[in-house]
């Protein structure tokens, strides 16, 4: 089994309470699975604050995956036969387990203490068929020297999200450039340990052939001058656009473009998957 290649294989997004919770194949749980990959009762996830236990049943049939430290190429399946505590995909070393033709795992927001169960299925058909979106053919005039504003101390910002709920992230600034004959900023974020910022955007295109929530794209942190840029050919699709299954942020107000910004990924076509 290999690791899921995109957001079109989820098909499960469950919230997890403190407590237990079991799953299985029975539709009397709240977490219920395929009967063609889980037994009626799989095992059940026991939440003790952000701390995630598997407790799986009798003969349940999960694994739990491990890429050999030696070999990326070579995937190691090992039985389940006792309490073990789930790593969320969020702490840098995830416990992935698969139960039949499934993986799951355990599911967190930065900034948040929910925490979901998420599984996908790698069978799938949409592995083989799906299409990526198409792109607005790529021009220079959407690569924009940007300047960066720092702020004098990072601030913690709650972004809203999909679910509902929000999403924290922290800002050290702004990015401001020229576009569209007008002087424009967007806020920028960035984790401690982030490589790069990542924008969180919204533009005028999106009431006509963009995704209607919203777009990302990310940018390098500056140079010695305090500039960077902003190539918003790159921009995309944030995985809520390809499954119902997924905790997406959506851009603040504060990052909205009143501009066309035809560049980057376009609104799919959801016939394609």
């Amino acid at each position: 089994m290999t690791p899921p290649s995109g957001a079109v294989l989820w098909n499960g997004l469950w919230d997890l309470p403190q407590g237990d919770t079991e799953f299985g194949s029975d539709g009397a749980h709240v977490i219920t699975l395929s009967a063609q990959d889980s037994p009626p009762v799989a095992g059940l996830l026991r939440r003790e604050g952000q701390v995630v236990t598997l407790l799986p049943a009798v003969n349940s049939s999960i694994h739990v995956r491990k890429v050999d430290s030696t070999d990326d190429a070579v995937v190691i399946e090992t039985p389940v036969t006792e309490p073990m505590i789930l790593e969320n995909d969020r702490a840098g070393k995830t416990t992935t387990l698969t139960l039949g033709a499934l993986g799951m795992r355990i599911h967190m927001e930065p900034g948040s203490d929910r925490l979901w169960l998420r599984t996908w299925d790698e069978d799938m058909p949409e592995r083989e068929s799906f299409a990526l979106p198409d792109y607005f053919p790529v021009a220079n005039e959407w690569r924009v020297a940007a300047r960066f504003d720092e702020y004098d101390d990072p601030i913690s910002l709650h972004f809203a999200d999909v679910t509902g709920g929000l999403v924290e992230y922290r800002a050290p600034g702004e990015l401001v450039f020229q576009l569209g004959g007008a002087e424009r900023r967007l806020i920028a974020t960035a984790g401690e340990t982030s490589s790069s910022f990542f924008i969180l955007m919204w533009d005028s295109t999106a009431t006509e052939n963009t995704y209607q929530g919203g777009r990302y794209v990310r940018a390098e942190f500056p140079d010695s001058t305090g500039w960077t840029t902003i190539d918003f050919n790159r921009s995309y699709n944030a995985s809520c656009v390809f499954t119902s299954y997924s905790v997406c942020s959506l851009p603040p107000l504060d990052n909205w473009l009143r501009v066309h910004v035809q560049a980057g990924e376009q609104r799919p076509d959801k016939s394609t998957y």
